[in-house]
């Protein structure tokens, strides 16, 4: 049944759904595992409760994308407009991507805060937490870029090249494009993943202002975690 469906969304998107929903169930796996007092302070109480919220929700996301897919049974049975389905499992994917999004950018703000204002913290469970939000980060911005450029999956093979929002080095020599490549998720993973590291674009240009803003906003989040976090960790350690 669950692969059935899968080739099913494979055939609308263009490509397989595994991979884009492996990286929202992850990040919320990861930001469900961070220490309490990076998600809901040090003094949490009752709160600490709210790091089952954020996958509880993206669960029920994921599970609507998956039973929601425009050829399948439900939407046949329904007799649903298949343009409708489309705009709301678009709505549906961009809400967990946002759920999963600020939930991890209140969590970098927690930790911000405790570090300036000098809380005790162990190296331990500051890298951790530190890794857990830049590994979540790269999923999110690659689910972020994927679901943008182009008016996402769906729409992007038909998008004119006056729309795209990024520019990748296929797109540049025709010689490469025999054959109709285009972007998939794993292209904008990768462009996630060097933004982050290189704290700019490397192969992959950014041509829209949004799509420079989104960048330029990852890329903060990145050398916020790498200059406060690496700082006060080596300062714990020595």
């Amino acid at each position: 049944m669950i692969e059935h469906r899968f080739k099913e969304a494979s055939a609308t998107l263009g490509e397989s759904p595994l991979w884009p929903l492996a990286a929202i169930v992850a990040s919320a796996g990861l930001y469900a595992d961070l220490p309490t007092r990076f998600i809901a302070g040090p003094d949490a109480g009752a709160f600490s409760t709210v790091r089952w919220i954020v996958p509880a929700l993206t669960g029920i996301l994921v599970v609507a994308l998956v039973v929601s897919v425009p050829e399948g049974k439900l939407v046949r049975t329904l007799d649903l407009r298949i343009e409708q389905v489309h705009v709301t499992r678009r709505v549906l994917a961009l809400s967990s991507t946002a759920v999963v999004t600020a939930a991890n950018s209140a969590s970098i703000i927690l930790l911000v805060h405790l570090l300036l204002n000098g809380a005790h913290v162990n190296a331990g469970p500051l890298l951790r937490a530190a890794v857990h939000m830049w590994v979540v980060n790269v999923l999110l911005f690659g689910l972020w870029y994927w679901q943008l450029d182009g008016g996402g999956p769906v729409r992007r093979p038909k998008c004119l090249p006056h729309d795209r929002d990024f520019l990748f080095p296929q797109q540049m020599e025709p010689q490469l494009m025999v054959g109709g490549w285009e972007p998939k998720f794993i292209d904008y993973l990768y462009v996630s993943f060097t933004n982050a590291a290189a704290f700019s674009p490397t192969d992959t240009m950014p041509l829209s202002r949004w799509a420079k803003m989104l960048m330029l906003v990852q890329s903060a989040i990145s050398l916020t975690l790498a200059v406060m976090v690496v700082a006060r960790a080596v300062n714990i350690l020595k």
